[in-house]
């Protein structure tokens, strides 16, 4: 494991975002189909019952094909709309505890990253948007390269997320 002392480090980050179509709540639905729910409940039997680790990576494999799943969604518009803001938008926590885990055995400050900010947000009379901060730049960012190369694999597997919504896949997730 590495051992980063206190200090301040700079990195590029890049946001992405993709049109969505013109129905925010429709590509919600479509997205919580495909990122389910952590299974909270089984992984806390597993920790329970002190599982062997094969035991958490056979259910997070079974219970999301894609392999991501929220951990935490805020939905803001109640909110908002108090203040009398018009656009929509939804936050979430997504990731999966196993690809976390690969990375926190290096360096536990991983965690900032993992799991991964998404939004899916929309203007008035626009279309939906989702957007993320590509996982291989914040994850470069702890200059160890097991952390990195997992956060190339979270590129990938966030551009199969995409395709699998049937929106446009950013080339900046299919270069290294």
């Amino acid at each position: 494991m590495t051992s980063t002392s206190a200090g301040a480090v700079s990195y590029r980050a890049t946001r992405l975002t993709v049109e969505a179509g013109p129905d925010m709540a429709r590509f919600r639905e479509r997205y919580e189909r495909a990122v389910p729910p952590s299974p909270a409940e089984k992984v806390t039997e597993l920790v329970r019952r002190q599982a062997p680790w094969q035991d958490m990576l056979d259910l997070m494999a079974a219970t999301s094909p894609l392999e991501f799943f929220i951990f935490f969604a805020n939905d803001v518009e109640p909110t908002v709309r108090l203040a009398g803001d018009q656009a929509s938008g939804v936050a979430y926590l997504m990731g999966n505890s196993t690809i976390m885990e690969r990375m926190f055995r290096y360096q536990p400050a991983i965690l900032l990253y993992a799991p991964l900010h998404t939004a899916i947000w929309q203007n008035p009379g626009g279309c939906a948007h989702f957007s993320f901060d590509k996982p291989s730049d914040q994850f470069r960012s702890f200059a160890e390269p097991e952390i990195a190369e997992t956060g190339t694999e979270l590129d990938r597997k966030m551009a199969a997320l995409l395709g699998h919504l049937g929106v446009p896949v950013p080339k900046e997730l299919l270069t290294r």
